[in-house]
This record gives C-alpha cells, sequence and structure tokens, in this order.
C-alpha cells in the first residue's frame, strides 16, 4: 500500500462521464496517479451498489489502490473494503467502529473544529474537510475557508483531506495548510482526458 494513501482521493460521480465506461475511467484515473478511490453511490440501490463494489475491488486490487465505500458500512463488509466514509448523516462514527472491527479505516466528514475533534474521540481515522470551493456535487454544503481548514488540521491528530470544488487551478492554494491530501470528483472525472487530470493534480504537495 502506498505510504500517503490520502495524496489523490478519487470520489466517484457517474453523472460527470457523460456516458464514457466507468471502469475504464477509474483505470485512467489510477495510472494518472490516484492513490484511493471512494465509491459514491446516492442513487444507486443496494444490490447494484453491491455489484459495482465488487468489480470496482478487484480492478483497484490489481493496481494496489484501497477502495472507500461511501455511506454503506454494510457493502464495505461485504466487499472487505479498505473502509468507509461517513457524512454528518448517516450512521455514528463510534458505531461504524463497532461494526467493521479496529482494522478498516473510516473516514468522517467535518467543516468544524468540533465536529472533527469528535469524530477522531469517536474511532474516525481521518476528516474529509469541506467543502472549499464551489461544487455541486454537494450545493448544500457549508464552505470552509483555507483558515479554517488549517483549524481543523490543528486541532486533530488524524490526517485531513480537502474536499470540494478541487481542481488544477485552484489544488495550489491548498499546499502547505498541513493536509494530507485531496479529495476530488469532478476536477478528474469531468474532464475530458482523466489520466492528464490526475497527473495535473498530482504534481501538487499535500
Amino acid at each position: 500500500m502506498k505510504e500517503n494513501i490520502y495524496e489523490l482521493y478519487l470520489v466517484t460521480d457517474d453523472k460527470k462521464l457523460f456516458g464514457r465506461d466507468f471502469f475504464e475511467c477509474i483505470k485512467e484515473s489510477v495510472s494518472g496517479g490516484v492513490t484511493l478511490v471512494q465509491l459514491r453511490e446516492k442513487e444507486s440501490e443496494g444490490r447494484i451498489f453491491y455489484e459495482k463494489a465488487v468489480k470496482l475491488k478487484k480492478i483497484l486490487d490489481e493496481q494496489n489502490v484501497p477502495l472507500i465505500i461511501n455511506d454503506r458500512v454494510d457493502i464495505a463488509l461485504l466487499v472487505d473494503a479498505f473502509g468507509v466514509h461517513l457524512g454528518q448523516k448517516d450512521i455514528p462514527v463510534k458505531e461504524a467502529r463497532r461494526i467493521l472491527g479496529k482494522d478498516k479505516i473510516i473516514g468522517a466528514t467535518a467543516n468544524t473544529v468540533e465536529l472533527a475533534k469528535k469524530a477522531e474521540e469517536e474511532g474516525a481515522d481521518y476528516i474529509g474537510a469541506g467543502a472549499l470551493f464551489y461544487t455541486d456535487t454537494k450545493d448544500n454544503t457549508k464552505s470552509l475557508s483555507i483558515e479554517e481548514l488549517k483549524d481543523i488540521v490543528n486541532a486533530v491528530n488524524i490526517p485531513v483531506v480537502a474536499i470540494g470544488g478541487i481542481n488544477k487551478d485552484n489544488a495550489f492554494k491548498l499546499e502547505n495548510t498541513g493536509i494530507k491530501g485531496i479529495a476530488v470528483s469532478s476536477g478528474i472525472m469531468g474532464e475530458n482526458d482523466i489520466k492528464k487530470a490526475a497527473f495535473e493534480l498530482k504534481k501538487f504537495s499535500f
């Protein structure tokens, strides 16, 4: 497994692919430098989510890239994913930890110091902090300033990953903030050349 798995964290979004093959696009992103993939399927039924996760995990295992499942602890368990990412409206981190055990990675979304510290206390392994920039993936998300991001980084002892509207044109603003990586969706999957987009984002230092 790569030393810093959070460096370039891809959050999937089929809608950005405009008919392109999902799995081929994931392969392109990994070849461009993606270090971790979160399967996010907000509108998929359980069986479809599960079957997609099984196929995706096989592809990622071949590339030694970990798979994180968004929201669904049950699917993370069924496919033996690397871990799960939980939002503020999902089950509590402490309950996910009880179900998943100590060996799985649990990420938690937090846009305040208080929420980040609580997630860490409950057993989260990393924080997803944002949204830093405008994003239509989550149009109801409270924006987070660079200074607020730094406050979160300084308040916890676990890795912090910045998320929300990050692309090759604004990622430089997050350098020297103390984050361990960036989580990107449209900035990779919405680009015509997915491999190139990932490669350009991988140039930044976190």
